[in-house]
């Protein structure tokens, strides 16, 4: 994160004696990254953190690459897909994957977990397609709402509660490495500079604290290498009465994303959002056209020689795509050439702007559809540049 925070009651200083009101001591802990050389929290609980009352059998959570899928660019149609799953967990359906992310969709019919879930083998990026509700975390209570990205760091422990009424539908990314803002948008302290295309006051961190303090038994869902490990505390783990640092979830819209435009068409670097190892996420918003009296607005052809490319369609209507629907993801593979379908780029000459919204995930390193993902596969995508 770009900035400090803090919620709550804390001591002056790190470390100390930081006591209750019945004179017990707080339980300090420290949540860090890069063992003590990364951005970290320091978070007070009212009980023993490591207070375990049982452990059960691990079971997997885990997805694999379809063998033998072959290089041919991939149109996944899940337009039409309600509900993935009863609960969050079980809704999750990784359809793409490589060794650095994965990608895919959850829809959970139940709205409230009762159980907390701690990912312990990467952070989180949750794009929300459709939905609003509240994640509860250590870190506090932080309000989500259609169209927001959040960022939620390895190990953070949390749960949601999505409203009732409505369609629900989330955009998940896991990522090997952190998910940070991009490094050429800030300056030498962190701050996100005049140019970046969203700033601080953008960024949505939780908002108060929601502090559990009761005993009883709390199930901790644990990822860890591809395996669900069940652990039961006896107190909840938001027993939290504060916290402060740079490492926390937040929440930023791609509403408030500010597009970059210019005389001609613009590359996607200009749409970056996120940076993490091994790949970028980009967002497509609103935005006015080139102006060049020349311009050409569809995109050119591109061939990819080291990066393949995802796009997940939020909104609207895309010139350069035929076929495309709301909720679709297209996947353009390294090693061959993309771009308009025929007849899209002399469409689009003349026209002022676009309404799409859409999520571009582009890789450095070769991304392979899942088994999950083969359920979605439109076989005659490849073929559909033919004249």
């Amino acid at each position: 994160m770009a900035y400090y925070h803090r919620l709550g009651n804390i001591p002056p200083k790190r470390h100390t004696q930081f006591r209750q009101p019945d004179g017990s001591l707080y339980k300090e802990e420290l949540v860090s990254s890069k063992g003590f050389s990364g951005i970290y929290s320091n978070l007070y609980h009212i009980h023993n953190p490591n207070n375990v009352v049982s452990i059960g059998d691990p079971t997997p959570f885990s997805w694999e690459p379809a063998k033998e899928y072959g290089l041919k660019q991939t149109h996944l149609k899940t337009a039409g897909v309600g509900t993935t799953g009863k609960d969050y967990l079980g809704a999750r359906k990784m359809l793409m994957m490589n060794n650095d992310c994965m990608m895919g969709i959850c829809s959970p019919e139940e709205r409230k977990m009762d159980y907390f879930f701690k990912n312990a083998d990467g952070d989180e990026l949750i794009y929300v397609h459709d939905g609003e509700g509240v994640l509860y975390s250590q870190f506090g209570k932080l309000e989500v709402r259609q169209g927001d990205y959040i960022v939620i760091p390895r190990t953070t422990i949390y749960r949601f509660e999505w409203k009732e009424e409505g369609p629900l539908r989330l955009l998940v990314i896991e990522s090997h490495g952190p998910i940070e803002t991009v490094k050429r948008y800030r300056n030498e302290v962190g701050q996100l500079l005049e140019h970046s295309p969203y700033c601080e006051r953008d960024i949505r961190p939780p908002a108060e604290l929601h502090t559990e303090s009761e005993k009883g038994e709390f199930l901790v869902k644990i990822k860890k290498g591809g395996m669900l490990h069940p652990y039961t505390y006896g107190h909840s783990p938001l027993d939290i009465v504060g916290w402060d640092g740079y490492l926390y979830p937040y929440a930023l819209s791609i509403h408030d994303f500010e597009p970059i435009t210019g005389r001609i068409h613009q590359p996607p670097p200009v749409h970056q959002t996120f940076q993490a190892w091994g790949f970028v996420i980009c967002s497509f918003v609103p935005r006015l056209f080139d102006y060049h009296p020349l311009a050409i607005p569809a995109p050119y052809n591109h061939s990819n020689i080291d990066s393949d490319e995802v796009l997940y369609y939020a909104e609207g209507e895309f010139m350069s795509r035929k076929g495309i629907d709301r909720g679709s993801f297209t996947i353009h593979m390294g090693g061959l050439p993309h771009g308009p379908h025929p007849g899209t780029v002399e469409k689009s000459i003349g026209a002022k702007e676009t309404e799409e919204l859409a999520v571009m995930l582009d890789t450095f390193r070769p991304l392979f559809v899942t088994t999950e993902g083969l359920n979605f596969v439109d076989p005659a995508y490849p073929m559909s540049w033919k004249e």
